[in-house]
C-alpha cells in the first residue's frame, strides 16, 4: 500500500494490521490501523509512529517521499505503545532536531524508553512552532486517554492530529470516512468510545466545549487508528457531545449469563414486559457476546437489566467478569434492575444490585431471585419486573 495524501505536502504514512483480534481485552473483530502522518516543509515532520511489528510499513510508505533520514521534527500525540513502539529505531535512524511531545509525554516517553539524552521539546498550549509554511499548535487533552495525550493541529489546512480520540479499530484498504460502510464506521466508532473513552466522558465534555469556544475550523479529523474524517468531521464530533453526556436512546439491554437456563427463561420474561410498555430491548448472553461489544450496546442503552445464576455464593465468571470491566468503564445516567435462578443461598441478585449502585444506576426494584426452575407465576413477576423498568424509563424520558 503507498502512502495517501490527505492534502499538500501531509500524507498517512501510517500502517494497517488486519490480523489483530484482541486489544487489551477489547475485541478487535475487523483489525485496526496505526495512523502516521508526513509533513512535507522546510522542516520535515513526522506525526505519530506505529507498532513496533508494523515499523517496515510505516518506512516503506515514507521512503516513497523522502529519505527517513532527512526528518527534523518527531511529534509524539500520545505515547502508548502501539503509536510509540517503534519510536526508538525512528530516533536512532533520523536522529531529529526535535521530539515534540506534552510535559507529561517527555516524562512518559523517558520512562517507558529511558533515553535522557532524546532532544524533547516541550509543546506548550497557545505556542506555534512553524515549520515553513505551515504551522503547528498544541491541545493538550490529559487523560484522554492517558496523562500525556495531545492534539496537533495544523492551522493552515485546519487538519487535527487528535491521537486515540476520534478513531475505531477499523483495518481497511481505504483511508477516509467517505469511503467506507457508514454503518461499519459509526458501530466502530461507538464501540471504540464505549470501550476507551467512557470513563474519560466528563473530560470529552470539556474538551468538545473547549473545541466550540476556540472556534477551531476543521476540515479534517485525522486519528491515531481507523479512517481519516475528510468528509464530515462533524459526525464524529456530534457523537463524542451525544456520549459525554450520557444520552441513551430509550432502549434497554438484558445482560445475562445462565447456568442450567433458569435465568435465561426470566430474562425472556424480562423483556416481554419491556415490550409491553413499549420499550426497545435487546437479549445479550455473555457466553455468545464479548464484553467489549457488550459494551457497545451499554453505551447508548438508558436501562441495564443483569441477570445471573448464583455459584459458589457469588456470580458466574461471565458476568463477574463482564460487572468488573463495566465499573472500570463507569458507564452514567441509567436504570438498572436485577433477576437470577439459584439453588442454595442466591447471593447473585444483590451482588449485582451492589454493583449498580457503585455504578450509580438508578435502581428501580429490589430484584428478583426464583430458586430453580421458575413456575408460571414466577416468569408472571419477570413480566412484571420488565414492566417496571420500561415504566422508569418512560417516566425519566432518557
Amino acid at each position: 500500500m503507498n502512502p495517501v495524501k490527505l492534502t499538500e505536502n501531509i500524507y498517512w504514512v501510517g500502517a494497517v494490521d488486519w490480523d489483530v483480534r484482541d486489544f487489551h481485552g477489547y475485541s478487535t473483530n475487523r483489525g485496526t490501523t496505526y495512523n502516521a502522518f508526513l509533513i512535507m516543509d522546510e522542516k520535515i515532520t513526522l506525526i505519530d509512529t506505529v507498532k513496533i511489528s508494523k515499523k517496515s510499513d510505516m518506512l516503506a510508505r515514507i521512503k516513497e517521499i523522502v529519505d527517513p533520514e532527512k526528518i527534523d521534527y518527531i511529534v509524539v500525540n500520545h505515547v502508548e505503545m502501539d503509536h510509540s513502539g517503534s519510536l526508538p529505531d525512528m530516533v536512532e535512524l533520523i536522529k531529529p532536531e526535535k521530539i515534540i511531545c506534552s510535559k507529561m509525554g517527555e516524562k512518559a516517553l523517558r520512562q517507558h524508553f529511558h533515553h535522557d539524552d532524546w532532544p524533547y521539546a516541550i509543546a506548550t498550549p497557545g505556542e506555534d512552532i512553524s515549520l515553513g509554511a505551515k504551522t503547528l499548535s498544541f491541545l493538550e487533552t490529559r487523560m484522554l486517554h492517558w496523562p500525556d495525550s495531545m492534539f496537533t493541529y495544523v492551522k493552515e489546512d485546519k487538519i487535527l492530529f487528535s491521537s486515540d480520540a476520534f478513531g475505531e479499530h477499523l483495518g481497511t484498504s481505504e483511508r477516509f470516512d467517505d469511503e467506507v460502510d457508514q454503518a461499519i464506521l459509526m458501530e466502530e466508532l461507538t464501540k471504540y468510545y464505549a470501550n476507551i473513552l467512557t470513563l474519560y466522558s466528563p473530560l470529552v465534555k470539556k474538551l468538545i466545549a473547549k473545541v466550540q469556544e476556540m472556534n477551531l475550523e476543521l476540515k479534517m479529523i485525522a486519528p491515531d487508528h481507523g479512517v481519516i474524517w475528510r468528509s464530515n468531521p462533524g459526525m464524529a464530533l456530534q457523537a463524542y457531545d451525544k456520549w459525554s453526556q450520557g444520552k441513551g436512546d430509550g432502549n434497554a439491554l438484558i445482560i445475562y449469563d445462565t447456568m442450567w437456563h433458569s435465568t435465561e427463561m426470566m430474562a425472556k420474561e424480562v423483556g416481554a414486559g419491556l415490550q409491553d410498555e413499549g420499550i426497545s430491548y435487546k437479549l445479550l448472553n455473555l457466553r455468545y457476546n464479548h464484553r467489549s461489544d457488550v459494551m457497545r450496546e451499554v453505551l447508548n442503552a438508558s436501562a441495564i437489566v443483569l441477570g445471573c445464576s448464583t455459584l459458589n455464593n457469588g456470580l458466574l465468571p461471565r458476568m463477574a467478569g463482564f460487572l468488573m470491566y463495566m465499573r472500570g468503564l463507569r458507564p452514567t445516567n441509567k436504570i438498572g434492575a436485577a433477576f437470577g435462578s439459584f439453588g442454595w443461598s442466591g447471593e447473585a441478585v444483590k451482588l449485582l444490585n451492589e454493583a449498580m449502585t457503585d455504578m450509580k444506576f438508578d435502581i428501580v426494584d429490589d430484584g428478583l431471585k426464583v430458586k430453580y426452575v421458575p413456575e408460571e407465576g414466577d416468569l408472571g413477576q419477570c413480566i412484571e419486573l420488565g414492566r417496571k423498568v420500561g415504566q422508569a424509563l418512560k417516566a425519566k424520558k432518557i
